[in-house]
């Protein structure tokens, strides 16, 4: 059996993962679970470092798992490779090295969506939410499922969300992957309008889905991920 632990991205908390069950073929057991802020789960000081990160994440992330990180959750799940034990393997979803690029989301778009959630967080997040759903075969409806699985207002405080943008601007994985101390997959949705060709030139892709395939192709995305579960277990020494 692989057991797989499913990460959130930005501004977005486990719910996200709902669509997935029932999917799953028999030999996954997959468990969604929260970041600091969001859900049950206290928040991080102000200014947290990825130390601090490790260490409330410690039993959450065991490395008898497969971590499955999705968008940030993917940045931050490759970042915390370098500060606990290595899982059995990390897949990315939706996510790089990093999370800018020059034909994906910019450095100056990135920006300017910071300048916009200090003014109006929540408006922001709601945007977010609309730009996220724009690669998948029904915008409309994935946003709409988006809404409904999140409700109007995020899980998490404006802190917290101010955190998790601070990482999307300033984590870069390059180094760490490249010498990641086990199997890394990643997969991308074909339409995903938030990643740039470098990062799909490295990745599987996941056809008729964008940034959020677990909203419009759950049954597909179930079965990839469990087949890339069972590869990197059979891949690591």
């Amino acid at each position: 059996m692989s057991r797989l632990v499913l990460l959130s991205g930005w501004g977005v908390d486990r719910r996200i993962w709902q669509t997935l069950e029932g999917y799953w073929p028999a030999p996954i057991e997959a468990l969604a679970i929260d970041w600091p802020g969001y859900g049950d789960t206290p928040a991080l000081p102000d200014n947290a470092t990825l130390d601090q990160l490790a260490s409330t994440m410690a039993k959450q992330l065991p490395s008898d798992a497969i971590w499955v990180g999705w968008s940030l959750g993917g940045l931050l799940a490759a970042a915390l490779l370098d500060h606990l034990p290595p899982p059995r393997g990390l897949i990315l979803l939706g996510a790089s090295e990093r999370f800018y690029s020059d034909d994906g989301v910019t450095p100056s778009e990135l920006a300017s969506f910071r300048r916009a959630f200090a003014r109006d967080p929540n408006a922001t997040w709601r945007h977010f939410l609309r730009w996220q759903a724009r690669g998948e075969p029904n915008a409309r409806q994935a946003h709409q499922q988006l809404r409904g699985l999140l409700g109007d207002l995020p899980d998490a405080n404006h802190r917290v969300l101010a955190q998790g943008l601070d990482w999307l601007a300033t984590l870069d994985n390059a180094q760490g992957l490249h010498q990641a101390p086990c199997p890394v997959m990643r997969l991308i949705g074909e339409n995903d309008p938030l990643v740039g060709s470098l990062a799909r030139e490295k990745a599987s892709i996941l056809a008729h889905a964008g940034h959020c395939p677990m909203l419009s192709q759950p049954a597909q995305l179930a079965e990839s991920l469990a087949a890339k579960a069972m590869l990197a277990v059979k891949e690591r020494p």
